[in-house]
């Protein structure tokens, strides 16, 4: 009935379950070590966020979950929306994992070349920016949450990114190193070389940072 509802009359979903029944939208889930990534902005919504999540976590051995939204014109649910009661797919990726980045996509006048790492791990935001700014010089990673505007910090309780044990780094990307600026309209190499530098310097910065499983 939600189904029907929401695609007949153009009723945007207001919770996390009734987006999932829509067409077009699908979850994804790998489970592998106790750090994950998530992308549940993913698809035609927030354009390439799940890959950069996906190949991150591939090259991490880390575990990865998103949700997949159609091309067009799709509904945005606020992150504190998706919560793991309404989806078993991602209850059981929040049951698995300790720590995750969420991985989200913005733009801002000013900020096109600045990534912004919020939610509540401050220490994994730290560790990040250290391991990411040799990948990607050209940008300006800011971890100051003082300094992230409001609503792109992640600290709200409710965040899929503050659920975990450990919390996690809600890392907000602008077009410019996700490939879908103008600047590289004209690229057809797959991945822009920003792209690929910016997934390898997350598989590091997860590769080396402690697991300790309590």
């Amino acid at each position: 009935m939600i189904r029907s509802i929401c695609h007949d009359i153009g009723v945007s979903p207001t919770t996390f379950a009734e987006l999932l029944e829509m067409d077009g939208v699908r979850e994804e889930l790998t489970l592998r070590s106790t750090f994950g990534f998530m992308a549940f902005h993913g698809g035609g919504l927030e354009a390439f966020t799940d890959t950069v999540a996906r190949e991150a976590a591939a090259q991490s051995n880390a575990s990865y979950y998103g949700v997949i939204h159609p091309d067009g014109d799709p509904p945005h649910l606020p992150s504190t929306r998706f919560q793991p009661d309404e989806s078993p797919t991602m209850r059981s990726f929040f049951e698995h994992v300790d720590v995750v980045i969420t991985i989200h996509g913005f733009g801002r006048r000013g900020l096109f070349s600045s990534l912004l790492l919020g939610g509540t791990n401050r220490q994994l935001a730290k560790h990040l920016t250290s391991v990411l700014q040799p990948h990607l010089p050209a940008y300006s990673l800011i971890d100051d949450v003082d300094d992230i505007p409001k609503h792109l910090r992640g600290l709200h309780p409710k965040n899929p990114v503050n659920i975990p044990k450990h919390g996690g780094v809600q890392i907000e990307l602008p077009p410019r190193v996700r490939g879908s600026s103008p600047m590289w309209w004209d690229w057809e190499g797959g991945l822009t070389p920003h792209t690929e530098s910016l997934i390898e310097g997350l598989a590091e910065g997860v590769r080396s940072w402690p697991l300790t499983g309590d």
